[in-house]
């Protein structure tokens, strides 16, 4: 999809019109957009005030208005955007991709999309409606024959205008914005298609190969350990868990530094990379439940795309990308239920239920990251079911002792639309966690799971802010909802960006 920037007033030519707004009182009436209000009484005849007064339209979220019209401006969709005062970004995303289903449906190829005036700050209105108009235009069709798929996953809009008043006020400004846009999505995009293939094609080594032209296409270090040089380190938990895979492990660094002058920070970004996920010998028995196990690399895939979008906006900071990839099988050489190992900082773990293998890998990959010498650690895992039932699929859990950090990141949700909630990291839980033979088991008792999983990773960073993200329900949809389509939906990924460039902008000099 194309996306330019213009000036109001609407430009002639044959296009479907997407004019996203809010609702306006309760008087029973929609009052139209002046704009569209004017080429309704010349050109219409009022065939728009009359149909939105029969269909009871008053500008609900989540509600349109598709009309077929004569003239030159044949297809018109208004769409509604609720209260006004409270209007939030994400809601604008929303609303602009239910325009573009709309459009979608009427066949439009050339879309007009006009801003609204809202009390929201302009250029983030820009990139937002940006990023919804990219993402929900996504479509996955590299696993269909070519005919179903131009069939069933085209999409019809292929060019987007967005009209913005005062553009020529701010023009770079709103260029900066639809850039980031442009940037943010693509690497949303690239974690969806990471997440939705399957895991004969996404393998540890897959992930390796795509942390490497990732490397080559925006200069990055690239650094690829195998099994030997991971064992020369120490990390016992994670090749516990690579141990019962015919593929070998993936241990993968990716780094980021400006091009020139110092960095203003250093941030460590680990995300869980299980390509796939059967549970080892404690092997997870519904169908459903394993069958959807490519999905537990989520993590590594937000950083993948997270580390491709941050590598083409430059930000002045230092970023460091780390996978630990592998499979989680079963064979005669898979780690048994009862096996204590033993973790690059010298912590003893009896692993009392294979399934709980995520921790494992993550346990030598945050090590891996504080010895880096970071400012501050993020991981993002599907770690636990126990997270979906307590928050659902739509939201992810933050876990950190870290006030500040636990700040940065609900902001940078709050601008992104991806959902977190802070749970606590209760210490007291920890006992859960007591084993007779080692320093800990990997899995506590069924309450509180997601709690005693995040305790669990904090045995492995010392000294520095650590924040964890358990993002097992938000990695995959299944039905289409605002700008994600069923399937992938590349969680993290603009969490992920907005947390950077707002320490970037905090940590720069005044």
């Amino acid at each position: 999809m194309q996306l330019h920037l213009s000036e109001p007033p609407l430009t002639q030519g044959e296009c479907a019109l997407v004019y996203c707004f809010a609702a306006s009182g309760g008087n029973g009436r929609f009052p139209l957009p002046p704009e569209i209000a004017s080429w309704d009484e010349k050109v219409w005849s009022g065939l728009v005030a009359e149909t939105v007064q029969e269909q009871g339209f008053q500008g609900k979220p989540n509600s349109s208005v598709a009309l077929r019209l004569t003239g030159e401006i044949r297809k018109l969709v208004l769409v509604g955007l609720g209260d006004p005062a409270a209007l939030t970004l994400e809601a604008l995303r929303r609303a602009t991709a239910n325009g573009l289903r709309q459009a979608h449906s009427l066949k439009a190829k050339q879309v007009m999309l006009s801003l609204p005036e809202t009390g929201l700050d302009r250029v983030r209105v820009v990139q937002a409606v940006a990023e919804a108009c990219l993402l929900v235009a996504h479509r996955d069709n590299r696993f269909k024959s070519s005919a179903k798929g131009e069939e069933e996953n085209s999409f019809s809009v292929q060019e987007v205008t967005l009209l913005v008043p005062g553009l020529a006020q701010d023009r770079p400004n709103y260029e900066a914005a639809l850039q980031r846009a442009i940037e943010m999505a693509a690497g949303t995009i690239l974690a969806r298609e990471l997440v939705a293939a399957p895991a004969n094609i996404v393998t540890p080594l897959a992930l390796a190969d795509t942390a490497r032209q990732l490397a080559q296409e925006y200069g990055l270090e690239v650094e690829i350990l195998g099994q030997e040089e991971c064992e020369a380190l120490g990390m016992g938990a994670f090749l516990g868990v690579a141990k019962a895979s015919d593929l070998p492990p993936q241990f993968i660094h990716l780094t980021y530094k400006p091009a020139q002058g110092d960095p203003v920070t250093k941030l460590a970004l680990v995300g869980k990379g299980l390509t796939f996920d059967s549970g080892g010998l404690n092997i997870k028995t519904d169908s459903r439940s394993i069958a959807m196990m490519k999905t537990d690399m989520g993590g590594a895939a937000a950083v993948l795309g997270a580390a491709r979008a941050l590598a083409a906006l430059k930000p002045q900071v230092e970023l460091h990308f780390i996978v630990a990839a592998t499979e989680n099988m079963i064979s005669g050489h898979a780690i048994h239920p009862g096996d204590i190992l033993t973790a690059s900082n010298q912590k003893t773990i009896e692993v009392n239920n294979t399934d709980a293998e995520g921790r494992l890998t993550l346990a030598d990959a945050l090590v891996f990251a504080e010895k880096l010498g970071v400012d501050a650690i993020l991981d993002l895992a599907t770690l636990t079911g126990a997270c979906v039932i307590a928050l659902g699929e739509e939201i992810a859990g933050l876990f950190t002792p870290d006030e500040t950090l636990a700040q940065e990141l609900q902001q940078a949700a709050n601008l992104s639309g991806e959902k977190i909630w802070r749970l606590p990291l209760e210490e007291g839980y920890f006992e859960g966690l007591s084993s007779i033979v080692a320093d800990m088991k990997n899995t506590g008792p069924r309450s509180g799971g997601s709690i005693t999983a995040a305790l669990f990773l904090k045995q492995f960073v010392e000294k520095t802010p650590w924040a964890h993200l358990d993002i097992a329900g938000p990695v995959w949809t299944e039905k289409d909802a605002g700008y994600n389509n069923k399937g992938a939906t590349g969680y993290g990924v603009r969490t992920l960006v907005e947390w950077v460039l707002g320490r970037q902008a905090a940590a720069a000099p005044s």
